[in-house]
């Protein structure tokens, strides 16, 4: 894979490529609308899909950071957005062009005040391992292997202004209006400057890998504090492949099975006891050993759950709440999806919305056991997210819906969700983290 040798840091640098990413999209949809008059609409459409999704990404990953960062977030959105832009935007997961060797070491230096040679017995300056915020690369000491992370030069400094670009296509594209619609935005841009903080993604990670160290079948790697500073940690290397290559041609169900349970018992420990969780929940932060077993990595994205939220949101999760109307309403008030400025017109679309949309998501909490393999499950919540994108009665309404909490742990479920179904799970004990406190 090719590699960098210069990220742009200045916000007119990093506007002038978001300038130019803009013209080719532009330029893309000329080619679209020539192309609508030889052939179908759909295929027209696909190809400019494509085209756009394929010079976005090409313009991100030489930006790298929070643009970068939202471009992951946005391909777990897979009832959001159009497929073309779900497979380009996956790569930020795990596969972007690293920094080049000189720039590696340069980075290195500035952020530890010496050379990797001076503190490890070996260091690799080719990354095995390239995402949005930082790239991994191999060392030695004393006879033990390391994964060293590195962040991107420039990344924790560009953030506000990255976001402030992105900002009217995310309003655009989720039909955000109205003066409150700064929350949403402080809230993603708080979480990104805690995940460019490596100082406090070692405390996390040290605090999640003790409070969950008794879960079966779930491994951590140790942490080195004395390795490590504000923009680079070191770990143990954790030999795996990551969850996406092993669902990709795995068949044994019982393997599936026993790593879906970690994966779940793992995410409803966290929120349930912890009231905190690991809010990135892509495939390329999960590894299979060779043992079978799930290693969890990478926790710069932790969501603490306050009560207030926790207690309405999980109180939906109950059936005879979701069907008991007086109840159900009083509990979208407190999540702050109905709002008392709302028109008679907006009460009722959103409160009937968001039953149809609880009614289904919230299923597997329904039952002592789920079957995660269920295509027509996943079917249905794909469709009704397709359709609700659609919808030009939603279009008319104010989107600026639920509390800013809703955006990671929204983003936590339907993440684990995709990765339970990428396994094909079954017989999944949804309460099983109750044995584990």
């Amino acid at each position: 894979m090719k590699t960098i040798d210069k990220i742009p840091t200045s916000k007119i640098q990093r506007a002038t490529k978001l300038v130019s990413t803009g013209a080719k999209v532009g330029v893309n949809y000329l080619k679209y609308y020539g192309d609508k008059i030889v052939n179908t609409e759909d295929e027209a459409k696909a190809r400019l899909n494509k085209n756009n999704a394929s010079d976005i990404y090409d313009g991100l990953k030489q930006l790298k950071g929070s643009a970068l960062k939202v471009a992951q977030m946005l391909s777990m959105e897979k009832s959001i957005l159009p497929q073309a832009y779900v497979e380009k935007f996956s790569l930020a997961q795990f596969s972007v062009p690293p920094l080049s060797a000189p720039l590696v070491i340069k980075t290195f230096k500035k952020y530890f005040g010496k050379h990797p040679n001076d503190i490890f017995d070996t260091f690799n300056a080719t990354s095995v391992n390239a995402a949005s915020i930082g790239q991994v690369h191999i060392a030695t000491k004393n006879g033990k292997k390391l994964a060293v992370k590195i962040q991107y030069p420039g990344v924790a400094e560009s953030i506000a202004s990255d976001l402030a670009m992105v900002k009217p296509i995310a309003m655009s594209m989720f039909n955000i209006k109205g003066k409150d619609s700064d929350k949403y935005f402080k809230e993603v841009e708080n979480k990104l400057v805690e995940e460019t903080n490596y100082v406090l993604e070692m405390k996390q990670s040290k605090e999640i890998a003790l409070a969950c160290s008794h879960i079966s079948n779930l491994e951590f790697p140790k942490y080195y504090e004395e390795f490590s500073s504000e923009r680079i940690i070191t770990m143990d290397y954790m030999d795996g492949e990551h969850l996406s290559e092993f669902t990709a041609y795995n068949t044994n169900q019982d393997i599936a099975n026993k790593l879906g349970q970690a994966l779940w018992d793992f995410y409803m420990y966290q929120i349930h006891n912890l009231k905190k969780v690991h809010a990135d929940p892509h495939p390329g932060n999960f590894l299979v050993n060779e043992k079978g077993k799930l290693i969890a990595l990478d926790f710069g994205c932790m969501k603490t759950i306050p009560m207030a939220f926790y207690t309405p949101y999980f109180e939906l999760a109950k059936p005879e709440n979701i069907n008991n109307q007086d109840y159900f309403v009083k509990k979208l008030y407190e999540l702050e999806i109905l709002r008392e400025d709302d028109s008679e017109e907006e009460l009722a679309f959103f409160t009937a919305m968001f039953h149809e949309m609880l009614s289904l998501f919230t299923q597997p909490f329904h039952q002592d056991t789920f079957d995660f393999s269920d295509a027509e499950f996943f079917g249905k919540i794909a469709e009704l997210g397709e359709r609700y994108s659609k919808s030009t009665d939603l279009k008319k309404m104010n989107g600026n819906r639920g509390s800013k909490h809703f955006i990671y742990i929204n983003r936590t479920f339907f993440g684990l969700y995709n990765l339970m179904f990428d396994l094909k799970a079954e017989n999944i004990k949804i309460n099983n983290y109750l044995k584990l406190s």
